[in-house]
This record gives C-alpha cells, sequence and structure tokens, in this order.
C-alpha cells in the first residue's frame, strides 16, 4: 500500500479525542537495542534447553512489542522463577545501553505530541517495558503526555486490549471510536483492533514490515508518525494548533 492511501472515513466518524502512541520503534528509535539487550540477558541468564539462541532472538523479533515478561515466560518454557529473573535482566541490560548509546526520538515524534495536545487531543505511550525502564525513556525524551502506561498498569500487555483501553479510561475519552492506536508491531495493530479503535495506523519505522501490518489489521500504514499529521482525521486539528501556537509568539504591535 503506498504511504499516500489513507482509509476512507465516514461522515459521521468521531472528532478524534485520544491518540495512543507505542514507544520503542513508532516514537523513539530503537537500532536494535531490544535484541541487544536480550543477547546481555542471554549472557547472563539461562533460559534453558527449550529453544536455542537463534530460536530464541527469533521469537522476541517476532513479539516486539508485547509484555516483556510474557516473551520471557515463553523462552524460559513455563519457568516463573527463570522468566522473573530474565525479565529483570533485560531492563538492566536496556537501562544499560540507553546509557551508552542514548535515546533518540523518531523525528517530528515530540512536535506531534506537541500539536495532538495543543489541538485538545489526549496523547497517551504504551510500551511492553516495565514502568522503571519506560519512565528512563520518558524522562531522557523530556516529552509532557497525558499517561504513560505499562502492561502492569492496564492487567494484560499487548496484543490484548488493556493498554488502549486503560488509556481511555485515564484520559476519558467519550468512546473507543474517537480513539487513535499507532505503533510498529503487528502486536500494536492487533491490540487496536481488539479495543475498537477507530483508526488503527502502523509505521514501518520499528520492528515489522508493512506487509505484516496490514495483515495484523492495520487501516493505514505510515513510513513514519509523523506523517499522523497528514491523515484527514487530524490534519486540520494539527493546522490549527500549529498556527494558534504561531500566532502567541508573534509580538504584538
Amino acid at each position: 500500500m503506498s504511504t499516500d492511501t489513507t482509509p476512507s472515513v465516514p461522515s459521521a466518524a468521531p472528532a478524534v479525542e485520544l491518540v495512543v502512541l507505542d514507544m520503542a520503534g513508532t516514537t523513539v528509535v530503537d537500532d536494535g537495542i531490544v535484541e541487544q539487550a536480550f543477547a546481555r540477558t542471554a549472557d547472563r541468564v539461562d533460559l534453558g534447553p527449550t529453544l536455542t539462541r537463534d530460536e530464541a532472538l527469533q521469537h522476541v523479533r517476532d513479539t516486539m512489542g508485547q509484555s516483556k515478561i510474557d516473551v520471557f515466560r515463553h523462552l524460559a518454557g513455563g519457568d516463573e522463577q527463570v522468566a522473573q529473573r530474565a525479565a529483570g535482566q533485560f531492563e538492566v541490560a536496556y537501562g544499560e545501553l540507553v546509557d551508552e548509546l542514548g535515546v533518540d526520538p523518531i523525528e517530528g515524534a515530540g512536535e506531534l505530541i506537541d500539536a495532538l495536545r495543543a489541538s485538545g487531543i489526549s496523547v497517551v505511550l504504551t510500551t511492553g517495558f516495565a514502568p522503571a525502564t519506560r519512565d528512563r525513556l520518558l524522562d531522557a525524551l523530556g516529552w509532557q503526555v497525558d499517561a504513560a502506561l505499562s502492561p502492569v498498569d492496564a492487567g494484560r500487555g499487548r496484543p490484548a486490549p488493556d493498554l488502549v483501553l486503560t488509556a481511555l479510561l485515564r484520559t476519558g475519552a467519550s468512546s473507543v471510536a474517537s480513539v487513535v492506536v499507532v505503533g510498529d508491531t503487528a502486536s500494536d495493530v492487533l491490540s487496536g483492533r481488539a479495543a475498537g479503535a477507530g483508526l488503527v495506523v502502523g509505521v514501518t519505522t520499528g520492528a515489522h514490515t508493512r506487509e505484516k501490518l496490514l495483515a495484523a489489521g492495520a487501516d493505514v500504514v505510515l513510513d513514519s508518525v509523523r506523517d499522523l499529521a497528514r491523515l484527514p482525521q487530524l490534519a486540520g486539528l494539527l493546522a490549527t494548533a500549529t498556527a494558534t501556537a504561531t500566532a502567541s509568539l508573534v509580538p504584538a504591535s
């Protein structure tokens, strides 16, 4: 599908009230950090004989976006103690890599978040990371959002709908039809679909291909989250917010 193709929207579609954005790969540059953190974890924790290292790495790739503890439960063959130990080590390893390599936003992500909130739309960030890692990333980026959620905050991680529905409850959005969900993985898309979101958008800056995102049920796939402003559901609102912000910077004559 071309990136210029946008979903048709019925004239009676409700106004967008909430945008739910994934973090790593969608708004935050990944550059393989998740895989590197897994490699360090595998060096430190014996996950057992269930899978080879290559098979385990492929599972990590396939389940990008899902709760990390759920991923490690599978890798550990259901051994809860090993899974918990591995998940803890993963968060440590990811933090080490953040310190070593730094944190970079996807180009335009911060500006998009500011424009959405200036237009009156709530923004919630969601992730499969534990809260400590999530907050570390958010602090490094300096973004202001309405909420940031991990699976522990919602009940279940993606592809379950819990994160999206918790975002709706936290922000007071009037209906799931007013929610836009954006992510770079099939799990993000499946979560949005399961929640009944009015629009589910895939982006190709992260783990999964355009074809995989479409197969999971994305309404549209964009090259980047910054292109969200081009969608007809948001373009007018964001243009107004930008114009207002620009006018506020012009000194009165």
